[in-house]
């Protein structure tokens, strides 16, 4: 077989080579933009009120425990002072020298020596005899010792002209619910 025989296929041209084509072009005219949507700008300025709103209310709750925790503390701090006198008068009232002055007032006296009886047949053990008219202790005599806890008797109630007692008033500090007391000045 011979050369010219075969045959032979047509070599194609190759194809031409582009150039790379560039990747930046330089912009022609400016984007049209698109206007925001209404009602986004809604939902956003509605969700910073609510935030406000929520903020001030907590603010306006918290301001108002805080009121109601100082007006009780305040109470507490009454109460106290209060339970601390009525325990001090208490503590008066129970002293030996007290009792002592109560029991004198009521006609008590101081038993002498001890008796003793027995039950089962009714005898009598000791020396005892009654309790004499006067007692040999008086509470309220020169050599008694002072308690500064008993009160002093409260003067006497004036007799007003139709015979009922006038009510008396007590001189009391001023109340400091306000703040200090202070002078009126012009």
């Amino acid at each position: 077989m011979s050369l010219n025989a075969t045959v032979r296929k047509p070599v194609q041209p190759a194809a031409p080579t582009r150039a790379p084509q560039r990747r930046l072009q330089p912009v022609t005219s400016p984007a049209v933009r698109r206007k925001p949507k209404l009602a986004y700008a809604l939902i956003a300025l509605g969700g910073a009120l609510a935030i406000g709103a929520a903020q001030i209310a907590l603010s306006l709750a918290i301001t108002q425990d805080s009121f109601a925790l100082a007006e009780l503390s305040s109470q507490q701090r009454d109460l106290n002072l209060r339970t601390h006198a009525l325990q001090e008068e208490l503590t008066g009232l129970s002293s030996p020298q007290a009792l002592a002055t109560g029991a004198a007032g009521l006609g008590m006296v101081v038993a002498g020596s001890p008796s003793y009886l027995r039950l089962s047949d009714g005898a009598v053990f000791g020396t005892g005899t009654g309790a004499a008219g006067t007692s040999t202790v008086d509470p309220r005599s020169a050599g008694a010792v002072g308690n500064a806890l008993i009160a002093v008797t409260p003067p006497e109630t004036p007799v007003v002209e139709d015979g009922t007692a006038a009510p008396t008033t007590q001189e009391l500090p001023p109340a400091i619910t306000d703040g200090l007391p202070s002078p009126t000045t012009r």
